[in-house]
């Protein structure tokens, strides 16, 4: 019985805390993945500039800035339409999904998840992604019915406050 209520408030507790199951990034791998790039700019392959581009892709739109995570949708954005292999395509859909889901952008994170099952349908990375987005959405949701409610309340008791006044 015990586990069960032990369950129950974790749950309340993950429902209103917004935990989800994406990494997060710190400013530090950012920093490191910037001078990787760099590096990489100054004569390396095309091939390795572009393994230390996704890198840093990866690393701006799992960090907690908001700045990183515009800044790597921006980069996946531009380098998205020169994508060579399926598979890249289909890792930058997917990192462009994480970076909307960060900033909020829960509609267009989830337009994009749905891509990126369209071109593989058993990705489980990405399936979980969209669960996450559906949970946001959906808690997201009934928050703004609770506000709604209250709100409305509010209004009817002054109305009521004040009638009983009146008489």
């Amino acid at each position: 019985m015990e586990g069960k209520i032990g369950k129950f408030f974790d749950s309340v507790g993950n429902f209103f805390s917004g935990g989800d199951h994406i990494p997060w990034c710190d400013s530090d791998i950012v920093a490191g993945c910037e001078r990787e790039v760099a590096e990489a700019e100054k004569g390396s392959s095309d091939t390795l500039k572009s393994e230390c581009i996704m890198r840093l892709s990866w690393a701006l739109v799992h960090s907690k800035r908001p700045e990183d995570v515009q800044r790597g949708i921006a980069m996946l954005e531009a380098s998205l339409s020169g994508s060579g292999s399926p598979l890249q395509t289909r890792e930058k859909i997917y990192l462009l999904a994480v970076g909307y889901y960060r900033s909020g952008d829960y509609s267009k994170s989830r337009q994009l998840i749905d891509r990126c099952l369209e071109i593989a349908p058993d990705w489980r990375q990405a399936s979980t992604l969209k669960k996450t987005i559906e949970d946001k959405i959906t808690k997201d949701g009934v928050i703004g019915i609770g506000i709604a409610a209250t709100a409305v309340g509010l209004l009817a008791g002054g109305i009521a406050a004040a009638l009983s006044r009146k008489n």
